[in-house]
């Protein structure tokens, strides 16, 4: 499957609640008419083995999780020093097999571009053995060298609406997989996207031979799971 739309979480909110099927649980409903999700709690808290593993039982064997990595790895270890809590991770979220396809690795705004970050994405790619995508928010980032640094590393870099910084609404880094945020614009996490809006990103990914995610993080107003379905309308899915 080449094009995947999904969401941050699975939650299927009232105004399209009729689209989906009526029973079952919410992830199965929403894997019913979605291809992939993002897990993004796993940002905020650890998950036990078996969470992972019903998740995993619960949603056709085609479908595929992105998980986010934690803050205690990104944002309070700051990608050093921290091959413990990431061999934890990976065990945690193991039970979901060949249905992780892409671990993201959203920085913290402060959090420059290192070199001796290598060592830390070569871990990661060790301990998972699916794709990185990872969501820089430093301008340094956004450096043509950079951007060649990490396709060396097989990193792909997300495109994020709304951008931070030049470039930062265009995929960039490992051209093998493209993959998109859309955090909602011009309120960050609660606008509702167009149609018109969407109609470029469909484009592009049409356009792109590598394999696309396509993720809507604009979930504080209930905006997601319908402008997921919307983009899959228009990508002709």
């Amino acid at each position: 499957m080449r094009h995947r739309v999904g969401t941050a979480g699975w939650a299927i909110p009232a105004a399209v609640r009729d689209r989906f099927p009526q029973g079952g649980t919410s992830l199965q409903r929403y894997a019913a008419l979605l291809e992939c999700a993002e897990i993004n709690s796993s940002f905020h808290r650890p998950h036990r083995p078996a969470t992972y593993l019903r998740w995993a039982e619960a949603v056709p064997d085609d479908f595929r999780f992105a998980i986010k990595m934690p803050k205690l790895i990104t944002h309070q270890h700051r990608l050093r020093h921290c091959d413990g809590d990431l061999a934890a991770f990976a065990e945690q979220c193991a039970p979901l097999g060949a249905k992780l396809a892409v671990v993201l690795v959203q920085l913290p705004p402060s959090l420059g571009f290192d070199e001796d970050f290598g060592a830390f994405f070569l871990a990661v790619q060790a301990q998972f053995g699916g794709e990185i995508a990872c969501e820089p928010r430093h301008a340094s980032w956004f450096a043509p060298e950079v951007d060649g640094w990490m396709a060396e590393r097989r990193i792909a870099r997300v495109a994020t609406d709304p951008a931070r910084h030049p470039f930062a609404d265009q995929p960039g880094g490992w051209p093998g997989l493209r993959y998109y945020r859309l955090h909602g614009s011009p309120v960050i996490y609660r606008s509702a996207y167009e149609r018109d809006a969407l109609e470029p990103i469909a484009t592009a990914i049409r356009a792109d031979p590598a394999i696309s995610w396509c993720i809507f993080d604009n979930t504080a107003s209930s905006a997601a799971a319908g402008d997921a379905l919307m983009l899959r309308e228009v990508l002709g899915a």
